[in-house]
């Protein structure tokens, strides 16, 4: 029989940076956070922290989301779906970065991977701060994880709710840990780094003119006939001058994004202003809205309306956008009944604070049998970040980008205690770890790229993040 969690709500609804602040410091604190809100995108915010289980898997092992649905399956899907409440009510929650493709596919390794981040890093989140801001409601929802019987299940959901109500109203915390000097990569432990920034003290793992000889080597291949589309990237550094909460600070009320988030691991954390979800799964409805091509804002109307305009009208764009949409139904087609998947919006304009993109969305629903964690395993990693054919793809991300990606292009996500899940795209993301915050940029080349324009393009796409580094 499945189980209902223990839900009480919170009146008023408190401001959700303020709960954040007070469970910051709490072991694996996730914030799940829709910082823009004004569409359906950025309806639910979740905290949590403090799982009951964490595991923590490095780069390159083997299996990893068969341990996760091996250690912690029985926990996912057994709980009944409460409609009134945001889809998140507790279950498998964090980290799952893009190295975790190389358990998916045997794939070449990266060429230098210095910082050695995890694949994954997800724990069992037994109670979740739920936040629905279309409605201005919140709700501590506790699921009495890791018991399975009931009378003792219903014990536990009542202690730790009470436990996370103490925690939320304790006074704010007046500081914040500065980086570990002792954990920090020496200069010289990392790849060759080139000044390319007018900001001080960033660096890129490519100069611009062996990031023009990558894409120039990109559409190479395209016209070899070897793949249809590839993402290139270049990864930018600077070195950690706060606390990565301080950071996320800025970066949610500098350039606010509908998937941000901030995620604590062992070693590293996460600051996210996504604007892009990979997949989710609603009531077995599956959605992804992936993001192909992108102009920069200005600080005139007219301006960005010409900008808008050539957008839409640009044939090398849309050409993007529709390849990663191919792509991404016949990834999707492995989990969902084949004749479910659809294609309600074709290269939509949306507008964030720097930048505008076209934007999908793909629509399908899971077969009977299928589970969210099947829809993972046969998606990952998204397409629109990867190119077309994917796997080979991934080879030449391989062979041409100089270091491992790996939390950047992944996902921050959950597949809750109901079956429901969300995942985003980790891009306009901030990997903070060994003394060092990762910025990666990049973006999809096609047979029409030009290489000054492409590597102008992962510049814009930097301009949020690069403002949040200082105060």
């Amino acid at each position: 029989m499945s189980n209902l969690p223990l839900v009480e709500e919170i009146h008023p609804m408190p401001d959700s940076e303020a709960a954040f602040l007070r469970l910051a410091k709490l072991p694996h604190c996730l914030f799940l956070d829709s910082a823009r809100r004004e569409s359906e995108q950025g309806r639910y915010s979740f905290i949590s922290a403090d799982p009951v289980d964490f595991i923590q898997l490095p780069a390159r092992s083997a299996s990893e989301l068969e341990t996760l649905e091996q250690r912690w399956g029985a926990f996912i899907g057994n709980s009944r779906a409460d409609k009134n409440l945001p889809p998140f009510q507790g279950g498998i929650a964090g980290l799952f970065s893009y190295d975790l493709g190389y358990s998916l596919e045997t794939l070449p390794q990266p060429r230098n991977n210095e910082f050695n981040c995890p694949s994954l890093a997800v724990g069992l989140y037994d109670v979740v701060f739920a936040f629905d801001h279309q409605q201005n409601k919140a709700w501590l929802i506790s699921q009495g994880f890791p018991e399975t019987d009931p009378a003792a299940r219903s014990k536990r959901a009542a202690a730790r709710l009470q436990q996370f109500k103490e925690w939320l109203s304790a006074p704010l915390p007046d500081s914040w840990d500065k980086p570990h000097q002792s954990d920090c990569l020496d200069a010289s432990d990392l790849v060759a780094q080139y000044d390319v920034s007018r900001l001080e003290s960033v660096t890129s793992n490519f100069s611009p003119e062996a990031y023009h000889e990558a894409v120039s080597q990109a559409v190479d291949y395209i016209h070899n006939g070897d793949i249809f589309q590839v993402n290139i990237s270049q990864r930018l550094l600077h070195p950690a001058t706060d606390s990565s909460v301080e950071l996320f600070l800025r970066t949610r009320h500098k350039n606010p994004a509908p998937f941000a988030g901030f995620f604590s691991l062992e070693g590293f954390d996460i600051v996210s202003c996504s604007p892009e979800r990979f997949v989710s799964v609603r009531d077995r409805l599956v959605e992804a809205r992936p993001i192909k091509g992108t102009r920069a804002r200005t600080t005139r109307p007219e301006a960005d309306l010409f900008l808008a305009a050539e957008l839409k009208q640009s044939e090398k764009d849309h050409a993007e956008n529709v390849m990663i949409v191919d792509l991404l139904r016949n990834d999707l087609s492995r989990s969902c009944e084949p004749d479910s998947i659809y294609v309600p919006d074709l290269c939509r304009l949306e507008i964030y604070q720097y930048v505008q993109h076209l934007v999908s969305v793909v629509q399908g629903k899971l077969k009977p049998d299928a589970t969210a964690l099947d829809l993972l395993r046969g998606a990952f990693p998204g397409g629109s970040i990867t190119g077309a054919p994917k796997v080979r793809a991934m080879e030449i991300i391989a062979e041409l980008e100089p270091t491992a990606r790996g939390p950047y292009c992944g996902s921050l996500g959950y597949i809750s205690a109901t079956g429901d899940a969300d995942f985003s795209i980790l891009i306009r993301t901030i990997t903070a770890g060994k003394g060092w915050w990762q910025m990666q940029v990049g973006g999809g080349i096609v047979a029409q790229s030009e290489p000054k324009r492409e590597y102008i393009e992962t510049w814009e796409k930097a301009t949020g993040m690069l403002r949040s580094l200082s105060r």
